[in-house]
């Protein structure tokens, strides 16, 4: 199986959208084959970035040539920013042409204009795999070790291409946009950043351990966040009933580039890991499904002042549930504990435990699921627990 023939969950809007994803997502894949008759823009060609960041202009000739309600793609539109005026513009002319703007950066469109387009373009995203995507190809431990990002599927050799990913997509990629003056000093963030993955971000030991400003920390933290390689989620405080943390929580976008990130260490037990790896391609997934589903979701976790935690709450019209996520094959009493704890200030929740063992069973109100299993069943629209009741 390549990626290619891969079909994605993602449901595309009737109206021109922007699609955002990390590099290797298949962004430029999905977009020329559901629309293989297009007008093409691949701003990944220098040839083609150099003709319109001359010549924005020529955007207006080549799509008013179209028919009425033609499809233009515009891949990567953060390389020429200078482009979404002109859609604005040729939008404005209601002829029914619909624009599929995709990019891996955010920065530059926050910088120079993205809400030029006035909400007329939606704003998208495009996730690695889901398991259900990929059916019987989805091996947990390969997972946990490579992730799910599309680009490693047509490759024999996973960790080269991660490695790969690394040094071509993240690292040259901010040499090239110019949001940093040196590689060296950010490549050692990014490193000691993988240490922060599925944890409590602290950016002042980040910052000692760096041996940089805190300021300059959180500037590069919003960088990996703007270039979508990595996302913090927020305490869960609606109704809250207890003093809660302030802190949020950082994950890499697939635990197959945080994999590739950690620097090997003797200290470091596989185990341990595994564990950091199976709650970032648990939230990777709870994010896929959230983005996709037609109803709006938010993505949480819970702790207190006291350090009860659980790992994700996710609330939304389907419905409001915990979620603890255990790299053990066996469920111990204590590992019920924070769930309870959020199931008596919010009694109206699923609590669910995800973990490594084999069977269903509900305990103490916490149905635990097998993690593989519930990553595989994990389906956009549909409830979290519903193929487990």
């Amino acid at each position: 199986m390549t990626f290619k023939h891969v079909k994605r969950l993602f449901q595309e809007p009737q109206s021109s959208y922007f699609l955002f994803g990390p590099r290797g997502t298949g962004k430029s894949t999905l977009a020329s084959q559901r629309h293989p008759n297009a007008l093409l823009i691949d701003l990944r060609l220098h040839k083609e970035r150099l003709r319109f960041s001359t010549d924005p202009d020529l955007l207006i000739s080549l799509v008013h040539a179209q028919p009425d309600r033609a499809i233009i793609v515009i891949d990567e539109i953060q390389k020429v920013p200078d482009l979404l005026p002109i859609v604005h513009l040729l939008i404005e002319e209601k002829r029914g042409w619909k624009f599929i703007l995709t990019g891996s950066s955010a920065r530059k469109l926050k910088r120079d204009g993205v809400d030029l387009l006035g909400g007329r373009a939606l704003k998208k995203t495009l996730h690695p795999f889901m398991a259900v995507e990929i059916k019987e190809r989805f091996q947990l431990e390969e997972a946990l070790q490579y992730g799910l990002l599309p680009l490693r599927f047509d490759s024999n050799h996973p960790q080269e291409v991660l490695d790969a990913y690394i040094s071509l997509y993240v690292e040259e990629e901010i040499k090239i946009e110019g949001l940093i003056r040196h590689v060296g000093p950010f490549s050692r963030f990014l490193r000691a950043m993988s240490f922060s993955h599925a944890s409590i971000l602290n950016v002042t030991n980040i910052s000692r351990e760096c041996q940089v400003k805190r300021t300059t920390v959180d500037s590069w933290i919003s960088i990996l966040e703007d270039m979508l390689i990595a996302y913090q989620i927020q305490v869960f405080t609606n109704r809250a009933k207890r003093e809660l943390s302030g802190h949020p929580k950082f994950y890499f976008f697939d635990p197959g580039v945080f994999r590739a990130l950690r620097p090997y260490s003797t200290k470091d037990a596989s185990s341990e890991l595994d564990g950091l790896a199976l709650e970032g391609l648990v939230a990777q997934h709870l994010n896929a499904w959230k983005d996709y589903s037609s109803e709006k979701h938010t993505l949480h976790f819970w702790r207190t002042r006291s350090g009860v935690e659980v790992d994700f709450v996710v609330f939304g019209p389907l419905g409001l549930w915990a979620i603890e996520v255990k790299n053990s094959e066996v469920i111990h009493p204590a590992d019920l504990l924070p769930l309870n704890s959020f199931l008596e200030d919010y009694p109206e929740a699923k609590a669910l435990l995800l973990y490594r063992g084999k069977e269903c069973m509900l305990k103490k109100n916490v149905l635990c699921i097998p993690c593989e299993e519930f990553l595989k069943e994990l389906t956009p629209n549909v409830p979290l627990d519903r193929a487990f009741k």
